[in-house]
């Protein structure tokens, strides 16, 4: 029988975790600088806490966890029996399954807040970094376990902190090198958009499939809205505002026609324009303001981000929004919060694509000690433990082998420094160092060796 990690779910080698921990370490510096706090919540939490917060189609992606043992008991199996003979399965399901694992770390953020309220200083900057799971199908760039690394400032209104998460955005992905587009709309704009069109009760059903524009088309969005009961009169006023092209600021004045004078339109526009303005004045150039961007969480209410890389194929790598009241689902109203979430695991896949991860990133140890034997080794461990005091990694080879084997060694672990200490060395109180990369031999005493790395 042959073990594999389950389907959608990942090992991860040693030179992986490098190149990941690479990507984990520079938005943690970036959120940092920034004054962000770090939290850590439960992997699983209550159904009731998870359920209804996504969408139907979330709700549907939600890993349910079986209760263990209380169900099978003769009394409960027999009312689980006949609840699923009736065909209610919803309810057979909430028999069998309280809890389930977390699809995303917003909504467990939302409750850590309402049972934490007293403990934290708002407004709160928390950032986060853990799984998530989804019980989607496994494909490129979609995993059914993956990373999420989130940022949120909760507990205030100021449009200033979407203009700070988009700075965050621009600023990791230029320490990572890696060219993308900052997507920008806002939920006002698409609720007044389905108001004019006449349904605005059916915001959700239309941002879902407006959602799906780049991946489906302008006939695919318009066969499923038609197929869910909107009338091609209805089509007919959605397009113009689908098809709108040109600057933010063409898009934005093409759209103010439409709008016109309705209210909540007209906020999201004020919004939207605040944003792209502090975002200007932060030479932040690579952000498009997309009518079509509706990321399907029913409880974003202002501003949508949404990044894409621009050489790669890929879905989208960070998104985010603005929520007014996601913490009034746990009873604490009235409090606002934005937050953005890094998808570390696409990140990883577009670094590697484009071979962007720095050589840096492949070597773990900076220098390695090769063993003689007891004697040399004993001196090894000195002059290894000095190099470490200073930062170094080091490692020394465990057993007094065969050199070619120990240089082996070296080379398949990427180690850039060798350090050769024998008989001679010992007399002379000196060491070999030798560059694995040019092949180049230097000899320098003992007790300068730290001054050879710096």
């Amino acid at each position: 029988m042959e073990y594999k990690a389950v389907k959608g779910t990942r090992d991860f080698l040693p030179l992986q975790m490098q190149k990941r921990n690479y990507i984990f370490n520079t938005i943690v510096s970036v959120y940092k600088s920034h004054g962000f706090l770090q939290i850590e919540t439960p992997a699983m939490e209550s159904l009731s806490t998870l359920m209804g917060k996504y969408g139907e189609e979330g709700d549907k992606l939600l890993f349910k966890i079986l209760d263990s043992g209380v169900f099978l008991r003769q009394e409960k199996l027999t009312e689980f029996e006949n609840t699923v003979t009736d065909g209610r399965m919803q309810k057979a399901a909430s028999m069998i399954c309280e809890k389930g694992l977390r699809y995303d770390l917003t909504v467990p953020f939302a409750r850590f807040v309402v049972n934490h309220q007293n403990d934290i200083v708002f407004p709160f900057k928390r950032y986060q970094i853990q799984p998530v799971w989804r019980a989607d199908k496994p494909q490129k760039g979609r995993y059914r376990e993956f990373y999420q690394c989130d940022a949120d400032i909760i507990g205030s209104d100021s449009l200033m902190n979407e203009a700070e998460l988009i700075e965050i955005i621009s600023e990791v992905f230029s320490r990572l090198r890696l060219d993308v587009t900052i997507k920008l709309n806002n939920r006002k704009i698409l609720a007044a958009i389905a108001s004019l069109i006449g349904h605005e009760d059916k915001i959700t059903q239309i941002t879902v499939a407006i959602d799906k524009l780049d991946k489906i088309g302008l006939q695919g969005v318009e066969e499923e809205l038609l197929s869910g009961g909107f009338s091609p009169q209805d089509i007919e006023k959605l397009r113009p505002v689908l098809l709108i092209s040109g600057t933010n600021e063409e898009k934005i004045k093409t759209l103010s026609g439409f709008i016109g004078s309705n209210e909540q339109g007209c906020k999201g526009i004020g919004e939207l324009e605040y944003v792209l303005n502090k975002c200007k004045a932060l030479n932040i150039h690579n952000i498009e303001f997309d009518i079509t961007l509706a990321r399907g969480l029913n409880y974003y209410t202002g501003a949508i981000v949404e990044v894409k890389a621009d050489n790669v194929a890929m879905g989208s790598i960070t998104g985010g929004g603005r929520y007014d009241n996601l913490t009034g689902i746990f009873g604490m109203k009235n409090l606002s919060g934005v937050g953005i979430s890094f998808g570390a695991d696409r990140i990883y896949d577009c670094l590697e694509e484009l071979q962007l991860f720095p050589d840096e990133v492949k070597t773990a140890t900076d220098v390695l000690f090769i063993n003689f034997g007891e004697k040399e080794s004993e001196r090894c461990l000195l002059l290894a433990k000095q190099l470490r005091d200073k930062g170094y990694c080091c490692e020394i080879y465990p057993e007094s082998c065969k050199m070619q084997k120990q240089m082996k060694y070296a080379n398949l672990r990427n180690i850039p420094f060798v350090c050769l200490l024998g008989e001679n060395e010992i007399a002379n109180n000196t060491v070999v160092i030798k560059n694995m990369l040019t092949g180049e031999q230097t000899t320098v005493k003992q007790n300068e060796i730290c001054g050879y790395f710096n």
